[in-house]
């Protein structure tokens, strides 16, 4: 049932005013200090001094002028950042005030507002089992905010996951290398081989979204659960401890192996629960990749 277009643009309204905040209060700067440019361009020639690189004297110059100028380089500053949100039936669940599709779009709109400020480009792919929408990157407020309300007016697409299919669509239409968020519940068929190649080629952070509920069952009796990938239903004896330990074993599995693949291709993630804020996980992830970029890793 699609969300009604009030109730849609409260949603919107109430997540730019939360994110604004924290944008112009906390992370300000800490986002440009963490995300290199695509490399350096010319900026401008000036007389040589003693000192500079010889190697950077430009010829033709110091032949027109009779002595020597130096050509200057500044980093190629602008970005390209492009979301890539998983609006499957899963991202529907939330056990808290909040589902995991609304925040999603909480990460999205707080990083996209973000880049804006710092004149960077903003794109946003929404998939399930298939290409739902992509919408190119973008300049300016207006795009950011284009991008909040497209994911939480597709929360409540009930599809599969694939992320695979997704990652093969972004890399063959995004030939630049670009930062890419790739946020989601990560519930889907093997995308292995998919990851390592986009690593390779972009800057990916992964955020793995999720809800407590998924992780612990309570203690709750006989519980109807559906799944709303595929509305199957099942019923759970929460009540059984057997029962909950199993369901918490198999989730912290899954969970172990996610975050091993991350590992595995160096990929930086970001942990967001439903029941919590995600603010202090994310400036820890900045400041670890502040760090990184310090030291020339």
């Amino acid at each position: 049932m699609p969300i009604d277009t009030h109730e849609l643009m409260k949603q919107v309204s109430r997540i730019r005013v939360f994110t604004n905040k924290i944008v112009n209060e906390q992370l300000s700067g800490e986002y440009l200090s963490v995300f290199k440019g695509q490399g350096i361009e010319f900026d401008e020639v000036r007389e040589y001094v003693p000192g500079d690189d010889i190697r950077a004297i430009d010829w033709n110059v110091t032949a027109r002028m009779g002595h020597p100028f130096v050509k200057r380089f500044c980093e190629e500053r602008e970005l390209t950042i492009i979301f890539m949100v998983d609006i499957s039936g899963s991202q529907c669940f939330g056990s808290k005030t909040k589902s995991k599709a609304e925040l999603a779009a909480e990460i999205t709109c707080l990083l996209a507002l973000s880049a804006i400020k710092n004149q960077d480009k903003v794109g946003l792919l929404l998939f399930s089992d298939r290409i739902e929408k992509f919408i190119p990157p973008r300049k300016g407020r207006k795009a950011a905010i284009r991008l909040v309300r497209e994911v939480l007016a597709a929360a409540e697409t009930r599809r599969n996951t694939n992320i695979a299919s997704a990652l093969r669509f972004i890399n063959n239409v995004q030939k630049r290398k670009a930062v890419i968020f790739l946020i989601s519940d990560f519930i889907s068929p093997s995308y292995t081989n998919e990851l390592r190649v986009t690593a390779k080629r972009h800057d990916v952070i992964c955020c793995y979204v999720y809800d407590p509920l998924e992780k612990t069952l309570p203690t709750a009796g006989i519980m109807e659960i559906e799944d709303p990938e595929t509305g199957e239903l099942y019923f759970l004896d929460t009540d059984c401890e057997q029962t909950r330990k199993i369901f918490k074993e198999k989730a912290e599995q899954e969970e172990k192996e996610i975050k091993d693949l991350f590992t595995r291709f160096k990929i930086d993630h970001l942990n967001a629960s439903t029941d919590k804020t995600f603010i202090d996980d994310l400036r820890k992830l900045f400041h670890k990749r502040q760090l990184r970029v310090s030291h020339g890793r």
